[in-house]
């Protein structure tokens, strides 16, 4: 079997979700009916979701030097995590996603914090880290140039390289070249192409890495050159909340089992399904042991 070491780079942020039957206009106080600090961030669902499929999973980022980032520093070692590589930032607060729920809509202030010192020069005091990892998984709510340098370390050692690109943004054709696999969803996918000053055949080039997340229309995918479609498994959903962040973790934790790129967008699209049944994001991702039992349920119904 494959190795099973996946570093991922990224976003550990508190999510401050706070639930109201009315948005307040500027001014005005309204009253709110529930508050809930949930543990977030792109880079640290997509860890979780890796870890809790088996895989042997080691967690790059920062926090601040307050409660929050102890927290989730004590919530990710929980989850069988290893958290010796995330950098204790003082004078700075750990990122916080500020999220207001109303009549199943939502707006959201993200403040980066801690994320932001997770810089080029971190980044390559972990050159040993990536080595000896079998996927390095990526998105971009980490600067930049942070994650072009782990790209170009990961790719100067023969190591895979999984960049989910969200949030959304213009990316060089640099980065674009040295990666492995990219995971928009359909909307990202527009914007990232849209950007790009290139020539058809190198449009052509850099789609055929992607992995595109469609929600419940599935994931498309691009095998031995060709595109195919990948149909989603049709579940009830509760809570979409962190299911492109299970479906990353999944893809990188089947990748390294040797699964080729069409079995570990099953396998994901299996984990996505599970995600979307329960609240939450991190609390919604399943275990190795919930994938199998769902797998033998699916295939006698």
């Amino acid at each position: 079997m494959a190795g099973r070491k996946i570093t991922v780079i990224g976003s550990i942020n508190m999510d401050l979700v706070t639930s109201t039957t009315q948005i307040p206009k500027v001014g005005e106080t309204v009253l709110g009916n529930s508050f809930h600090t949930i543990p977030g961030g792109k880079g640290a669902n997509q860890a979780v979701a890796a870890a809790r499929l088996g895989a042997d999973v080691t967690m790059i980022g920062a926090v601040g030097n307050d409660s929050f980032g102890e927290t989730l520093v004590e919530h990710l070692t929980n989850q069988g995590i290893n958290t010796e590589n995330i950098m204790i930032v003082k004078d700075t607060s750990t990122g916080i996603a500020s999220i207001i729920v109303s009549e199943a809509d939502n707006s959201i202030i993200v403040v980066p914090g801690a994320n932001n010192h997770v810089s080029p020069e971190v980044i390559e005091k972990q050159e040993d880290k990536i080595i000896h990892s079998d996927i390095i998984l990526l998105q971009l709510e980490i600067p930049l140039e942070s994650v072009i340098k782990a790209v170009e370390l990961a790719k100067k050692h023969g190591v895979r390289t999984i960049l989910n690109p969200a949030p959304i943004q213009k990316l060089p054709k640099e980065l674009l070249e040295m990666v492995d696999y990219l995971t928009p969803n359909e909307h990202e996918q527009t914007l990232l192409f849209d950007s790009i000053d290139g020539s058809q055949q190198e449009l052509e080039k850099f789609k055929k890495k992607c992995i595109v997340t469609k929600g419940s229309k599935g994931v498309m995918i691009y095998k031995n050159g060709e595109k195919m479609e990948i149909p989603s498994i049709q579940v009830e959903a509760v809570d979409t909340t962190g299911a492109g962040d299970s479906f990353n973790g999944a893809v990188a934790t089947a990748l390294c089992d040797g699964l080729d790129i069409e079995e570990a967008c099953r396998f994901a699209n299996v984990v996505g399904a599970i995600s979307v049944t329960k609240l939450g994001a991190q609390t919604g991702m399943p275990t190795k042991k919930e994938v199998e039992e769902f797998l033998q349920v699916h295939k006698s119904s």
